[in-house]
């Protein structure tokens, strides 16, 4: 159960190298978490992560997921379920693509959606229905601005958040008054090993900066987070830009 400040006690990151999922999880365990779950394909990567959070002090352990085999999904969440409570559920995996490339490549396309959409239905929807089970617990679901409007440099990506952004806000609707709390949070551009090489955008966040506004999201029981607060305000305004002055700005 989460303290008396909001703070999960245990933690499953499916994504579980997401940068943006262990600068989370570091933050959450200096503030009493200590059982964490880290679900992700085996890897070094996986296991190197696991290892630097077990340094903090937290019970971390690891389970086989893939966001590209949603037939797995049921049997591999079910085994972090069986194990006890959850009090959180960070839904941190995606892929960013490569928009030049995968225009012209669609099955390549398909592949950032069929991980940025197709496998968070599939996974969150597990989680949401174990939580419920539960009757407690938070789903907190990373979507991004790119998923507010579409922009000709990167509507693959963006669009594949848009669906995941509806998605997460329809599940979090259905699942109000059952214990369960859905939080949806839109970074803006963040630096990481995801973005390197990228023209960085103006409002760069960090996964560090990620992290402290789940948390304080938390305590708040928030049902969407902006980072930074102010691209709330931006994108405001650039959702009611007209599509041909839009198509124009350097976006």
């Amino acid at each position: 159960m989460k303290d008396a400040f909001g703070i999960p006690q245990s933690l499953l990151v499916l994504g579980g190298t997401s940068e943006i999922g262990l600068a989370t999880a570091r933050r959450l365990i200096a503030r009493r978490t200590r059982t964490v779950w880290l679900a992700g394909r085996p890897s070094p990567g996986l296991e190197s992560a696991a290892a630097g959070l077990r340094e903090l002090g937290a019970d971390v352990r690891t389970v086989d997921f893939d966001a590209l085999d949603p037939d797995a999904h049921e049997a591999a969440l079910g085994k972090v379920f069986a194990e006890g409570d959850i009090d959180m559920v960070l839904l941190a995996f995606g892929v960013l693509g490569d928009q030049s490339h995968d225009e012209n490549e669609p099955g390549a396309a398909v592949r950032v959606a069929q991980t940025n959409y197709t496998g968070a239905v599939s996974s969150g929807l597990v989680c949401a229905q174990a939580l419920q089970t539960q009757g407690h617990g938070s789903l907190v679901v990373l979507s991004s601005v790119a998923g507010e409007r579409a922009r000709r440099a990167n509507f693959i990506y963006g669009s594949s958040k848009a669906g995941l952004d509806a998605f997460a806000q329809g599940l979090g609707d259905a699942l109000h008054g059952t214990g369960v709390h859905v939080m949806v949070v839109r970074p803006g551009f963040v630096r990481s090993r995801m973005t390197e090489g990228l023209e960085e955008a103006p409002l760069a966040t960090t996964p560090e900066a990620v992290a402290t506004a789940i948390e304080t999201g938390l305590r708040r029981r928030s049902e969407t987070v902006w980072v930074p607060g102010a691209l709330r305000v931006v994108m405001s305004a650039l959702r009611h830009v007209p599509r041909g002055l839009f198509r124009r700005l350097p976006l």
